[in-house]
């Protein structure tokens, strides 16, 4: 049990690694420009100069994914740990507090999680507009209620418990309790939770990107790419093959990653 747990992190790790040290390479390095149009290439498949094939301009689609990989990281990351700190702190009182503020909290929650994910985030985006930054921004909000509640289970179990008790009757303040003492033994629970929202938010990115209101040309993204590569699916396949399996590898990786924590002591 346990050599599969490690197994299942490990792989993981790897999986995520190298997606992570693809996007970090691209900042430096690409084997071609990212924007460099040819027509002398336009739909070549394939080959040895050009392992991903290239698109209806011409550019390299290796170079593009690796691109891509990096702005759907940033994007999905970003929008994580937004939503994780504001949604933790809102659960971690609202959990503590209890009462009407809890009771507040939680319908509002409720009103949220009743909408489709993915409608909400188009109202904001239509709200804010198209563009990196207000991607990150909407997405973030749609995922604070999630970890909001979250958190609010883990303060909830734990704040029972006696060191919680001992911390109340030495006079520790509320804030101090909740970031000293009790945020260090729920942080599993969120970290593991943070995984699977990390793959929601590069689903969504996608899907986002994919209907136009995502990362705006000329900046890859490959969401973007398979809404780019839809009117061509017959005549170069592997211009929506390459970033459509980049999404499915690097959604595994974090999905393992995800169990292996979830496993942990």
């Amino acid at each position: 049990m346990k050599k599969n747990r490690n197994y299942s992190l490990i792989i993981g790790l790897v999986i995520t690694g190298i997606m992570l040290a693809l996007a970090l390479t691209a900042l430096f390095w690409t084997p071609y420009s990212t924007t460099g149009m040819s027509l002398t290439l336009k739909f070549a498949p394939p080959s040895w100069a050009h392992p991903f094939g290239c698109d209806n301009y011409g550019r390299d689609i290796l170079s593009r994914v690796m691109q891509g990989i990096g702005t759907t990281f940033l994007v999905a990351a970003s929008t994580v740990i937004f939503g994780m700190i504001v949604g933790s702190v809102i659960g971690f009182f609202a959990g503590y507090i209890g009462g009407w503020f809890d009771e507040v909290i939680m319908r509002i929650n409720d009103v949220l999680n009743a909408f489709p994910s993915i409608l909400l985030a188009l109202v904001f985006v239509s709200f804010l507009g198209s563009g990196l930054m207000n991607i990150i921004l909407a997405l973030g909000i749609l995922f604070i209620p999630s970890f909001a509640r979250i958190a609010r289970s883990e303060m909830l179990r734990l704040k029972g418990l006696q060191f919680v008790q001992s911390a109340r009757l030495s006079k520790a303040g509320t804030c101090r309790i909740i970031f000293a003492h009790i945020m260090p033994n729920a942080y599993i629970g969120i970290l593991a939770s943070a995984a699977v929202g990390f793959n929601n938010a590069v689903i969504a990115e996608a899907g986002l990107s994919f209907l136009g209101l995502g990362v705006q040309p000329p900046n890859a993204s490959l969401g973007r790419m398979i809404d780019e590569a839809g009117s061509f699916l017959m005549q170069a396949p592997w211009y929506a093959i390459f970033p459509g399996v980049t999404i499915i590898i690097l959604v595994l990786g974090v999905a393992l990653i995800s169990d292996g924590v979830n496993r942990m002591d």
